[in-house]
């Protein structure tokens, strides 16, 4: 009987052994993911606040670059380059922060072999909208 049970702790850790990692890869990936679009969030939160109290694009702009540091994103305030100006009551000013969040890990070409979204990127966006004062 042992003889014929040579080899199937090999055969089992091939078979599960894909499975286990790609749980691995999914729960890091997954877990910066949601820390990004958590910073996103207050990033964009944050210029609209700017963008109420300073009334300037740039404002805003520099306010969700200081709140995300390196990050690269794409800023859009609405309004223009003062999105408070005369502004009528019930007026909000709305910043919307994009960012292209790339995998570190092979999750998404492994998800992509059984049928996943494939290994491009994802991009991850935030809006944050402030009455504006009048």
């Amino acid at each position: 009987m042992a003889k014929r049970d040579r080899g199937a702790a090999a055969v089992e850790m091939a078979l599960i052994l894909p499975i286990l990692l790609l749980l691995v890869f999914g729960i890091i990936d997954f877990g910066r993911m949601l820390n990004t679009q958590i910073k996103l969030t207050e990033a964009a939160r944050e210029g609209a606040r700017a963008a109420t109290i300073l009334n300037t694009h740039s404002g805003a702009t520099s306010r969700v670059a200081t709140v995300l540091g390196s990050t690269p994103v794409s800023v859009t305030v609405s309004g223009g380059h003062q999105p408070c100006l005369n502004a009528l009551p019930g007026t909000d000013a709305t910043v919307r922060v994009e960012h292209d969040f790339e995998f570190v890990t092979p999750f998404a070409a492994i998800a992509g072999l059984i049928g996943g979204t494939g290994p491009g990127d994802f991009t991850l966006s935030a809006t944050g909208v402030m009455p504006c004062r009048s």
